[in-house]
């Protein structure tokens, strides 16, 4: 099935394994909290368990240094971000407060996350590394 938009997520390549996955569940969180139409329907098994619904469109992932990062923040595009100080905090206000404290020059930005139609995407993610492999994210 070919979609309308693209949902991509863009991690520094330099974190730990835990990192990384860390980072990319806040950040889909961000798509499905702008984006609720992405979310599909509720999922049942043939027993009768029901599970919650997903994103029904796949999210690509994408490895990026920090000056990637940088660039891919500069569109126009409003991205769900993450960044290093975030590691250091426990809760949501805390996030955001780290956040505010920063200038955009100057975040120390991990992670992105955009939707948006697919050829606005294509433009961003354009000679980031796509990471939809197993050995993208090794144990440590």
């Amino acid at each position: 099935m070919q979609f309308d938009t693209k949902i991509a997520v863009v991690i520094r390549t330099d974190l730990e394994a835990w990192q990384k996955l860390n980072v990319a569940c806040f950040l889909a969180g961000g798509i499905t909290a702008a984006f609720p139409e992405c979310i599909g329907a509720p999922y049942e098994d043939g027993s009768g368990t029901r599970y919650l619904q997903l994103i029904g469109q796949p999210i690509l992932i994408y490895g990026a240094d920090r000056p990637a990062l940088t660039r891919a923040l500069a569109r126009n595009v409003t991205p769900a971000v993450y960044t290093g100080d975030m590691f250091k905090t426990t809760h949501d206000e805390a996030n955001r407060e780290v956040v505010r404290a920063v200038i955009r020059a100057d975040l120390n930005l991990v992670g992105l996350a955009m939707r948006a139609e697919r050829k606005v995407i294509d433009k961003i993610v354009d000679g980031l590394k796509f990471r939809n492999c197993p050995g993208c994210f090794p144990a440590p």
